[in-house]
């Protein structure tokens, strides 16, 4: 019988994998309608008392989403008062939901990143994985494989789509 040999891992193939760098609990959502009255009603100084009596500290190094869940017509001061409170502790404040403040993350991650172990190699940018990466870091991603890379296919080794070759 003939031996079965792994051709992909003897490959210069690379896989650039987004769920690496997922912020799990870094991203956090806060919904400022808890400071409402009944949800929906903003009593500024009720709010302002609310806000200041709230432990900010459990935002700390945090990417914090910032939106309300009901639909409740806000003034955009409300927001800007939160995200004063916030600011002291928070890493970045983004106004909008969790979504958005992971694919912020993202860009942030994605911008500092060092890409040179990827420069002139094929590259599979992971297509599946465990934890939910927007549909949109894909995008950012790509911008900065090509700049680096020689090749880069999306999804596993087994199944890839070419998406780029120099």
């Amino acid at each position: 019988m003939d031996e079965i040999i792994n051709k992909v891992a003897q490959s210069s193939l690379m896989v650039f994998d987004l769920e690496d760098y997922y912020p799990d609990d870094h991203v956090v959502d806060l919904d400022i309608s808890q400071w409402l009255f009944e949800g929906f009603i903003l009593k500024e100084s009720d709010f302002r008392t609310q806000l200041k009596s709230t432990d900010w500290s459990k935002y700390e190094d945090k990417y914090v989403a910032l939106y309300c869940a009901t639909d409740a017509i806000l003034p955009a001061w409300a927001f800007a008062l939160v995200s004063v409170y916030l600011a002291p502790h928070a890493l970045k404040v983004i106004h909008g939901n969790k979504e958005l403040a992971i694919i912020d993350w993202y860009q942030d991650v994605l911008d500092k990143l060092d890409y040179t172990d990827y420069f002139q190699k094929p590259l599979i940018l992971k297509g599946c994985s465990k934890k939910s990466v927007p549909n949109q870091v894909y995008t950012l991603a790509i911008q900065k494989l090509i700049k680096v890379a020689k090749s880069v296919m999306f999804g596993e080794a087994c199944s890839a789509v070419p998406l780029y070759k120099k």
